[in-house]
C-alpha cells in the first residue's frame, strides 16, 4: 500500500470517528489536491487556535479551489467544519477539513 493510501485510510477513519459517510472517491480527490503537505507533519494538519492559518485555508482553499466568492461566508465554512470536526479534537488533518467543508458547501463537483 502506497503512502498516500496510508494516508487516505488514515482520514477515512478520522471522518468515521465524527459520524461523517466517507465518499472514498472524494476523499482521495481531496488529498491528492493537498498535494505534498500531507507527507509533512506541521502542514498536514490545521491548527485552529491560528488565525492566520484558518485565513490560510479561508483563502486558498475555500475561496480559490472552491470558488466562493464572499471571505466571511468561506470563513463561516471554515468555523462550521471544526465545529463538526471537534474543536477540541487536537490534530486536525487538512485533507480531512478540506473534505468536511466540500461536502458542508456541496461542492464535489469541484473535484469531479
Amino acid at each position: 500500500m502506497s503512502k498516500r493510501q496510508e494516508l487516505i485510510e488514515k482520514y477515512a477513519d478520522a471522518l468515521r470517528k465524527i459520524g461523517m459517510d466517507v465518499d472514498t472517491d472524494l476523499l482521495t480527490a481531496v488529498t491528492i489536491a493537498c498535494g505534498p503537505s500531507i507527507y509533512n507533519s506541521d502542514s498536514s494538519s490545521v491548527s485552529s487556535s491560528s488565525t492566520s492559518e484558518l485565513q490560510t485555508v479561508q483563502n486558498n482553499f475555500c475561496m480559490k479551489k472552491l470558488g466562493m466568492t464572499d471571505a466571511d461566508s468561506a470563513m463561516g465554512a471554515v468555523q462550521k467544519a471544526i465545529e463538526t470536526y471537534g474543536r477540541s479534537n487536537t490534530n486536525k488533518y487538512r485533507a480531512v477539513l478540506y473534505y468536511i467543508i466540500t461536502k458542508q458547501q456541496g461542492k464535489e463537483s469541484v473535484f469531479a
